[in-house]
């Protein structure tokens, strides 16, 4: 039985756009902002969210490719999935050991984690979209 690709909804894409956004703007205004930060200390964090929001689209990606039969090598995967588990303890190991109040430390970790969920959401939706725009086409 073969199931019909559908399109991802409007309010969904736009959802997902807007989580993806709000958690990467408000992580860096933070950093931005964070006056008793030093540059090396911002740029570490920086690196640490692009690194995941990278890293995280990867695994979906391998994951989505294997469910679809799109072959994965079991490197890039094993890969896709160590780097998202190891800036997940860079942050959290950084912000362990920061000289920031607790509040501050929610603030970076669920920013990164919108940032996150953004990020898988919109990739997500953009392969969707490919896909039912796909189907859609008439066959020659």
């Amino acid at each position: 039985m073969e199931t019909k690709q559908q399109q991802p909804s409007s309010a969904f894409v736009a959802a997902s756009w807007i989580a993806l956004l709000a958690g990467m703007v408000a992580y860096n205004i933070g950093l931005w902002n964070a006056a008793t930060m030093q540059l090396n200390e911002k740029g570490y964090y920086f690196t640490v969210l692009m690194f995941g929001l990278f890293a995280a689209v990867s695994v979906q990606k391998s994951v989505r490719d294997q469910m679809e039969g799109v072959p994965v090598t079991a490197i890039y995967y094993g890969l896709s999935w160590f780097s998202t588990i190891l800036c997940i303890v860079l942050l959290t190991v950084g912000l362990w050991n920061a000289d920031l109040t607790k509040s501050e430390k929610g603030f970076y970790a669920m920013s990164f984690v919108l940032a996150v969920f953004g990020a898988i959401a919109v990739q997500k939706n953009t392969r969707d979209a490919k896909l039912f725009r796909n189907e859609e086409e008439p066959k020659h």
